[in-house]
């Protein structure tokens, strides 16, 4: 299944460029506008090198959609100060040749409206009033996939394109994969929030069967600090890799780290983005 195209759902304003030297490489700002939110962000779009190369004219290019995207490339608005350092890492692997060419696209929280946007279910745990992530999907696969495809030269197919996140972000990436079986070949699911909803997902998880080609997921064992939180965040991840193994994903599939000491933080999720990005899309 492909994202529609219908133009009338949502709009953007011209191409903005950041002057943050500490950007490696080409990073576009769009003011997006969604009629299915009501609502507008930034789309941050990084392209590869060579992406304007006249000999790349007419190539097409495998794309990564991430989940709040202000903490991924420019540490002055990341959360806490702190960025995944998506730019240098892409950057570095695609000049290693460890990695072939792609576009990140970085979709921002609205700050505000950020746990209504990620949370699909009625829940007392985080408390959520008026929740909309049931609409995520719709807003991602009607609005922001067709955006960045009229505007980018993106290839198409679930082998070309990925969705993930870290925490809430992780929880709606997820749930938006299930909700959309087929669009998506490549999953990043950092520090993945399953206690949501008394961990509801994980019953969808466990009736699902069209997994993406790779995931990747991982999670600390010191995330919140306290130790029986910490165990009990660690034994969810570990019940949906059980569920994952079942349905047929091996080691090419699927790559799980428990990441001994680690918290929830970008500065973590940073650390474990190259292995992350290589496994996903890695030649």
């Amino acid at each position: 299944m492909q994202p529609n195209n219908p133009s009338e759902f949502a709009s953007a304003k011209p191409v903005i460029t950041p002057r943050n030297p500490s950007v490696v490489g080409d990073l576009r700002l769009h003011e997006f506008e969604s009629r299915i939110f009501a609502n507008q962000r930034f789309l941050r779009v990084w392209l590869p090198p060579g992406y304007e190369s006249s000999e790349n004219k007419d190539r097409q290019y495998p794309v990564l959609y991430l989940n709040d995207g202000q903490n991924l490339f420019e540490a002055p608005i990341a959360f806490g100060g702190v960025e995944w350092q998506v730019d240098e890492t892409a950057d570095r692997l695609i000049r290693e040749e460890k990695l072939s060419p792609l576009i990140v696209v970085g979709i921002d929280n609205t700050q505000a409206d950020r746990i209504k946007e990620y949370v699909p279910y009625r829940t007392w745990n985080p408390p959520v009033l008026r929740l909309r992530g049931r609409h995520y999907p719709d807003f991602l696969l009607r609005e922001v996939m067709p955006f960045v495809q009229r505007s980018y030269r993106i290839a198409s197919g679930a082998e070309n394109t990925g969705l993930g996140g870290s925490s809430l972000g992780a929880l709606i990436a997820l749930y938006t994969a299930i909700n959309q079986p087929g669009v998506f070949g490549h999953l990043l699911l950092e520090s993945l929030s399953l206690f949501v909803a008394h961990r509801r997902i994980l019953k969808s998880c466990r009736h699902f069967r069209q997994w993406p080609s790779r995931i990747y997921m991982a999670i600390g064992t010191r995330e919140s600090g306290r130790e029986d939180h910490d165990q009990q965040v660690v034994e969810d991840v570990r019940k949906l890799e059980r569920i994952l193994r079942r349905s047929g994903l091996d080691d090419d599939r699927l790559r799980v780290r428990i990441d001994e000491g680690a918290r929830h933080n970008e500065a973590e999720w940073s650390k474990r983005f190259p292995e992350a990005l290589t496994f996903l899309f890695g030649r």
